[in-house]
């Protein structure tokens, strides 16, 4: 009997190196390696559950014994009720004024009612339209230019192995973030300026420009400078979210990867990206909704009447007309348009990744 409990590990042993032989040793280590996580495909059905959700886990009835249980957690939240109540849905009361002949004195329940007029001046004003394809325009710039550099930034930020370099980079990558716009305008200004700005300097040494150029004088340039000054602000704290979805990525698959001959540029291509696949889908989804969202702090203090044709924004069309004009109705009725199509491509941008089968927020 010991004798043949003996040879027991000794033929699994030659097994399995059959086994490696036949397969290979990276497939082999792939074959053996158990998933660690749920996989995000049902087996049965082949559908892709919804971020966040598991078809496996049971139901919780909510029940007065469940509430009773958890009070102390919904009394922590009722502070947060109470603020989003007040700050965002109390004050949807004043898109009334888009619909009236909005007078202060009079107020919301004396200013007559006019209807969709205002709604039919705005797209009626060429203006309006310009303001619409620059807001569009600079989100669309905004959005491509700021995913790609944050993910190419975790990427190699990622494959930085020595610790005090890599925290260095990361500190330096996210103190702009929390710089305001006013100092970045004044760097940016500073950078591009005729006189003595860097960039300007640099492209007429290597031969690009003959002389300086003035770039707040260009109408080719401002939705760039706007792009590119955003990057600089926000690809550091973008790149945080990216950074910690790749450390949820197991290490074994980089393992693998290496047994198969995979250099760095390999295991991001094939592993790294993959393993953050479903992060981007729902930031993408998330950041569509704000693409009309392009601020106004820097297209306000970089603009000027030279180029006002295309660094106008809706919310400085809105600041105009509500605030400096003091008609308010028809400020207010800009403003309902940009929420309106921001809430519109939130819903079509879910329902495009839910058809392609890629993760989605409802």
């Amino acid at each position: 009997m010991l004798k043949t409990e003996d040879k027991q590990p000794k033929k699994a042993a030659t097994k399995d190196a059959a086994a490696i032989e036949r397969l290979g040793v990276a497939a082999y280590r792939r074959a053996s390696v158990q998933p660690t996580s749920t996989p995000v495909a049902d087996d049965l059905g082949g559908k892709k559950r919804r971020f966040g959700h598991s078809d496996a886990e049971p139901k919780v009835k909510i029940t007065r014994r469940t509430l009773y249980r958890q009070r102390e957690l919904i009394y922590i939240t009722i502070p947060f009720i109470l603020y989003g109540l007040l700050f965002y849905y109390v004050p949807l009361g004043g898109w009334l004024m888009a619909f009236q002949n909005y007078k202060p004195q009079l107020g919301l329940l004396g200013s007559e009612f006019v209807g969709l007029k205002y709604f039919k001046q705005i797209f009626g004003d060429k203006v309006f339209l310009g303001v619409i394809r620059n807001t569009l325009m600079m989100g669309i710039i905004n959005l491509v230019l700021s995913f790609g550099f944050a993910i190419g930034f975790a990427l190699l930020l990622n494959e930085v192995r020595l610790k005090h370099p890599k925290k260095f980079v990361q500190t330096v990558s996210y103190l702009p973030h929390f710089l305001s716009w006013i100092i970045v305008t004044g760097i940016v200004r500073d950078m591009l300026s005729m006189q003595s700005g860097i960039v300007n300097e640099i492209l007429v040494n290597i031969g690009i420009f003959d002389q300086p150029v003035n770039f707040f004088a260009n109408k080719d340039y401002f939705w760039w400078i706007v792009g590119f000054s955003n990057v600089w602000k926000e690809t550091g704290w973008n790149s945080i979210i990216y950074l910690a979805a790749i450390t949820a990525i197991n290490p074994e698959m980089y393992e693998a990867a290496s047994l198969d001959g995979a250099g760095r540029f390999g295991k991001m291509w094939h592993v790294t990206l993959p393993g953050i696949k479903s992060t981007i889908f729902i930031l993408l989804l998330m950041n569509l909704g704000n693409v009309l969202n392009v601020g106004f702090e820097i297209q306000y203090l970089l603009g000027n009447d030279l180029i006002r044709s295309v660094s106008e924004t809706i919310d400085i069309y809105v600041l105009k007309w509500g605030i400096s004009q003091a008609n308010f109705s028809i400020g207010t009725a800009a403003g309902i348009f940009k929420s309106v199509v921001s809430i519109v491509l939130i819903f079509l941008a879910n329902s495009a990744a839910k058809s392609a089968g890629e993760e989605r927020l409802f």
